[in-house]
């Protein structure tokens, strides 16, 4: 079992590749300086124009930065206005409910022509997974806070689930579009807009495409003003092009580096660091070790090619936090033997001088060989052959 991941882009990339379909956006420009962003507002020759902070979060428009600049959306009206905001924005962290107080880096902002909205809809295209097919997920209040309005008013949400192969048929995309509260001048083109939706969700191999709102203007055009796409990462492969556009400013430095090792790994909050093979045995172990009182310091999923030097690096990675005082090794040897795993971890353990202990449960392929190199190391390596005893052991031997 694989985890799966997904690759998050920028507002600004997500517009250039709704564009290159010929669905409708805001005409607009990125930029990386105040310098730039004047020119990019000189070049759309308006005075109604929308600053958009560039960040992978939501919520920007309601969030605050690091230097006390309330909003990541903002109206502004000359270009003097948005070189002045975008020097306060540029290089500074957005804090939204989503951030939390680490903030995200603004690494770019997104300078756009101002539209006046008849109708403000809220559609996303999402993989539905318990049917085996995918989803259109379509309200017509739009503009805001989905999740907001599923609380409120639950029937306020249509879901539409739509056949991978077949996709989305002039029929569907006209009931859908007629949901959306568009009028009926605009409802062809909404219509082919959702179908051209669902294309680039195919051909991009895309998990999610959000977009909201979905708009008709008072020209009864329908534009997408603002989007969120997610790519899957096992993609990677046929799509250079969209994960060109990775910005690693945004994601967390030590994940960075484990993905370049080919490891799944995301920080948590915990003590017990754990290093495992297989992302359902990850969970599985996540899992036990709260069971017995202990709290995981991080998801890292080895996979099935485990090497030494991979080992080694996962090592690295969970005791850069500080609050790691245990390691639990959960490894099922089958595509890789228990032995070259032990290996691996007699080898990380020396190298890097590791003073807190590691309790290792390995199962499959070579334990017994594995057992007899761990226990002749003379390391703090503790071997457990069952799961639960593993799993105490090492909620013992962290403190908690």
């Amino acid at each position: 079992m694989q985890q799966v991941r997904h690759l998050s882009i920028h507002e600004y990339r997500s517009a250039a590749l709704l564009k290159s379909y010929g669905v409708g956006v805001p005409r607009g420009e990125a930029a990386r300086s105040p310098e730039e962003a004047y020119k990019a507002a000189k070049d759309l020759n308006t005075n109604e124009m929308v600053l958009k902070a560039q960040a992978l979060t939501g919520g920007r428009g309601k969030g605050h930065f690091d230097n006390g600049l309330q909003s990541g959306v903002r109206l502004v009206e000359t270009p003097e206005e948005v070189k002045e905001l975008s020097a306060k924005m540029l290089g500074h962290k957005l804090i939204t409910k989503q951030t939390g107080e680490a903030g995200k880096i603004v690494t770019a902002v997104y300078v756009v022509e101002r539209k006046y909205a008849l109708t403000e809809a809220y559609l996303s295209i999402v993989m539905d997974r318990k049917n085996q097919s995918t989803m259109i997920i379509a309200s017509a209040q739009g503009g805001m806070d989905i999740e907001g309005v599923a609380k409120k008013d639950p029937n306020a949400i249509k879901k539409y689930s739509v056949d991978l192969e077949a996709g989305v048929s002039d029929d569907l995309a006209f009931e859908i579009a007629s949901q959306l509260g568009f009028t009926k001048d605009a409802i062809p083109q909404g219509a082919k807009t959702i179908q051209t939706l669902y294309q680039i969700f195919k051909d991009k191999d895309a998990t999610q495409i959000e977009i909201n709102p979905l708009t008709e203007t008072k020209q009864h055009e329908v534009m997408c003003m603002d989007a969120k796409f997610n790519f899957d990462d096992n993609a990677a492969f046929r799509q250079q092009e969209v994960f060109s556009w990775r910005d690693v400013t945004q994601e967390d430095p030590d994940e960075v580096v484990a993905s370049k090792y080919g490891l799944n790994f995301i920080k948590l909050n915990g003590n017990v660091g754990c290093l495992v093979n297989g992302a359902g045995l990850a969970m599985a172990t996540m899992d036990v070790v709260k069971l017995y009182g202990g709290e995981p310091a991080n998801f890292l999923d080895v996979g099935g090619a485990a090497t030494p030097e991979t080992i080694e690096k996962a090592f690295e990675l969970i005791i850069t936090e500080k609050n790691v005082s245990a390691i639990f090794v959960n490894i099922f040897g089958g595509i890789v033997r228990c032995d070259y795993v032990a290996d691996g971890l007699i080898q990380a353990t020396k190298n890097l001088g590791l003073k807190i202990p590691v309790v290792v449960r390995l199962q499959g392929t070579n334990f017994e060989i594995a057992k007899d190199m761990i226990n002749k190391s003379g390391l703090k390596l503790y071997v457990e052959e069952d799961l639960d005893e593993a799993a105490k052991k090492a909620v013992e031997l962290g403190g908690k």
